[in-house]
């Protein structure tokens, strides 16, 4: 504050502890430079009302700003005792608004949540409206990293775009059965879970271990295996890679794949009279000879 500025102190009995009249420039104004902490201004209630009360006509009722490149804030709120850090409440806008002109390389967002323990690092809730909304009026959709839980219906008005190659469901294996490798051609036991399947053209073929190769799956659907140490996501719709055996015929594409006695693998149906029923695929790529990963488009005939 610079020499002749003015301010105007008066305690009132129980009523204003400090009052400020400034006029066009603060009614108070607080300097530090303590770097331990110290404030400018500190307000303090010991008996259930606010520290601090901020209110204006027209702009801001509290407003801080900060010039810090080591993550100070312009304005922090820590709850102690059990009680938010922050509350935002309107009557006809935002409760809170956040607002950045980072660019995306930083990872700065306009509004961050984290929590250090096991809670949520942002919880969002409404009455009758979204929960959370987002949108982007230029750019692409945001990115999340991470895992999404839904507790309720999920409806979308665009498009949904799963990067990934297949739609897989999960199936038991036995308790004891080791785990496939990505790529395996499965079939059903008596029980209905999962092996590889190990005959020619065999009518239980159910679908290929998915991840193999550079395909990854879309979609994981649970068919209540997800507890099961033992489920494994099997590709039943889509591209995937498959372990092929050409040693039964050379493989050419938009050949029918059919199991083979090579377990785990599929081979090109050549007869056709055994396919219905049979058919885990059709060969998107060619294999003149030997055994290998070969992409397919699973299509379960």
């Amino acid at each position: 504050m610079s020499e002749g500025d003015s301010i105007a102190v008066l305690g009132q009995g129980g009523s204003v502890g400090v009052r400020g009249d400034g006029g066009t420039w603060h009614g108070v104004a607080g300097l530090s430079a303590s770097t331990t902490g110290g404030a400018g201004v500190y307000g303090s209630n010991t008996n259930g009302g606010p520290g601090v009360i901020g209110e204006s006509r027209n702009w801001m009722g509290v407003y801080g700003k900060t010039d810090s490149t080591t993550g100070g804030a312009g304005v922090m709120g820590e709850g102690v005792e059990g009680g938010p850090g922050v509350i935002g409440k309107s009557r006809h806008w935002h409760g809170v608004y956040g607002e950045t002109s980072s660019p995306a390389a930083t990872g700065a967002a306009a509004v961050w949540g984290e929590n250090k323990a096991d809670g949520s690092g942002v919880v969002g809730q409404s009455l009758n409206g979204a929960g959370v909304f987002g949108t982007s009026k230029n750019g692409p959709a945001g990115v999340f990293q991470g895992k999404v839980v839904v507790n309720g219906d999920v409806e979308v008005t665009g498009d949904i775009r799963l990067v990934g190659g297949d739609l897989a469901e999960l199936f038991a294996t036995r308790p004891a059965a080791p785990v496939c490798a990505p790529g395996t051609l499965m079939s059903l036991d008596d029980d209905g879970r999962i092996a590889p399947a190990d005959r020619a053209y065999d009518k239980r073929v159910v679908g290929i271990v998915a991840g193999a190769g550079s395909y990854r799956p879309g979609l994981i659907l649970d068919s209540g295996c997800a507890d099961e140490g033992t489920a494994q996501p099997i590709a039943m719709v889509g591209k995937a890679y498959c372990q092929v055996d050409a040693s039964y015929g050379a493989i050419e594409v938009g050949d029918l794949l059919t199991s083979s006695p090579t377990p785990g693998h599929a081979m090109k149906a050549t007869d056709a009279s055994r396919t219905l029923g049979a058919v885990v695929g059709k060969a998107l790529a060619p294999m003149a000879d030997g055994t290998g990963l070969l992409p397919v488009v699973v299509t379960l005939q």
